[in-house]
């Protein structure tokens, strides 16, 4: 009896040791430290894609297919920020330690040198100075001046649902008087393009010319189609009929305002015929799913989870939907959709707007749930003459490295990932889950 008491006390003890060993603690321990300035030079090593970005000069309409209406900037997004002059020197050599107006000519006059000396080179080399294998190039159209080896193209594809007469829908605020003349713009370049005088008489014409014009954007380049929907109408789509959205195009294709009512019917067929085609050509769809810019951007009518009836519809289980911007500020809601075999997430704005201290949060969760899932952007934007798209690179790439080391750091520390695993998690989030998209 003495003996089996023994070998029972061995038996619970050991037992218990298994299972301390394997349990994940709550909280890091005092390694952590160590950890993260171990792991952090070899996440800096990794090549990234950066599968979001606006590349391209300030003075370049081109960058985007909208512009930014008056509105508030986040702190991190403001002049004030001093890492913005972290970002100059690291990038240029700039030699202050303030952006003042006097000192910020010198960063202008040097941008200029480099543009005139590289040329097509110099995007390039901002990409090599960070270790970015590639950036995708969300934009209205590409420019000569980006390489297209290292900058695929993703274009937009928001202006087919608009091509009749906006003028109710650009009085319904101030931000739609800057966008929706712009989407008119667009459609007008999509129609020059393919050779399109004047919207189609039938709608059978108008499909067809949505489809030659998603072809002929692939045989450009174009390696997926972008949505900024949420700014225009509500990010929730009816499932309308063909005859349905054929009868409104007969209705106003020559003329008429339509009202609210029919334009969101036709737009919402609209919507789910060029998702369908992205799985036809193999082309995935990106849709902005983040809070957005300018004083009128509704926050809950363009939630993320607005999306799920489209998301979780098995007609649509063969296009590759990315979640740009990862649905932030409802990011840990957001991941979920990524159980979806097809839906992917990214991460750009979120690091920029973020500080490294909170976006490691965010970044944690994401780990923590579908770690092959998930992908960087950095959202890269030439706010403005002084600081461009070469300063918000620098900021997106060094959040994200150092925010990710910190997160993987804390796993390790809790026994969440040995470190092998920690690092494979961090080329798939940094190069390997969106490369693979391409």
């Amino acid at each position: 009896m003495r003996q089996l008491c023994r070998w029972l006390c061995v038996v619970i003890a050991s037992g218990t040791a298994i299972a301390s060993f394997g349990q994940a603690r709550p909280l890091p321990g005092a390694d952590v430290q160590q950890i993260y300035e171990r792991i952090l030079p070899q996440i800096e090593k990794i090549p990234i894609f950066d599968h979001h970005a606006h590349p391209g000069f300030f003075d370049d309409p081109d960058v985007d297919a909208m512009a930014a209406p008056p509105g508030s900037a986040a702190l991190r997004e403001r002049d004030s920020n001093p890492e913005l002059v972290a970002a100059a020197k690291a990038l240029f050599g700039y030699p202050y330690d303030d952006l003042s107006p006097e000192h910020a000519n010198w960063l202008i006059q040097k941008k200029a040198e480099l543009k005139s000396a590289q040329g097509k080179a110099y995007f390039s080399n901002i990409l090599d100075k960070l270790n970015i294998e590639r950036g995708v190039a969300n934009r209205a159209m590409m420019a000569d001046y980006l390489d297209p080896k290292r900058f695929p193209w993703v274009f937009f594809a928001d202006a087919f649902m608009w091509p009749f007469d906006n003028q109710q829908q650009r009085a319904r605020n101030p931000d739609q008087e800057v966008y929706i003349p712009l989407q008119e713009k667009m459609l007008r370049r999509w129609m020059q393009q393919e050779g399109v005088s004047k919207l189609p008489p039938d709608f059978g014409g108008y499909l067809a010319f949505v489809s030659r014009t998603l072809e002929d954007n692939k045989k450009k380049g174009g390696i997926a189609m972008k949505f900024e929907v949420a700014y225009f109408r509500p990010m929730r789509f009816s499932d309308p009929t063909r005859e349905q959205a054929e009868a409104i195009y007969k209705r106003y294709v020559q003329g008429g305002v339509p009202g609210s009512d029919d334009y969101r019917i036709f737009q919402d067929y609209i919507f789910r015929f060029l998702i369908q085609e992205g799985a036809r050509l193999h082309l995935p769809v990106h849709i902005h799913t983040a809070v957005g810019i300018g004083d009128y951007f509704n926050l809950s009518e363009g939630n993320v989870m607005n999306l799920e009836n489209i998301l979780r519809d098995p007609r649509y289980s063969k296009t590759t939907f990315v979640l740009i911007h990862g649905g932030y500020p409802y990011e840990r809601e957001a991941i979920w959709l990524a159980a979806v075999k097809n839906v992917y997430m990214d991460s750009s704005l979120m690091e920029i707007y973020m500080y490294p201290s909170e976006f490691k949060h965010s970044l944690k969760q994401w780990l923590e749930t579908f770690p092959d899932k998930i992908t960087f952007g950095t959202d890269s934007f030439p706010y403005n003459e002084t600081l461009g798209a070469e300063e918000s690179y620098w900021l997106g790439v060094q959040s994200a490295r150092t925010a990710l080391a910190a997160a993987l750091a804390e796993m390790i520390s809790m026994g969440e990932v040995n470190e092998t695993q920690a690092l494979k998690m961090a080329h798939g989030y940094l190069h390997d889950n969106a490369a693979g998209l391409y």
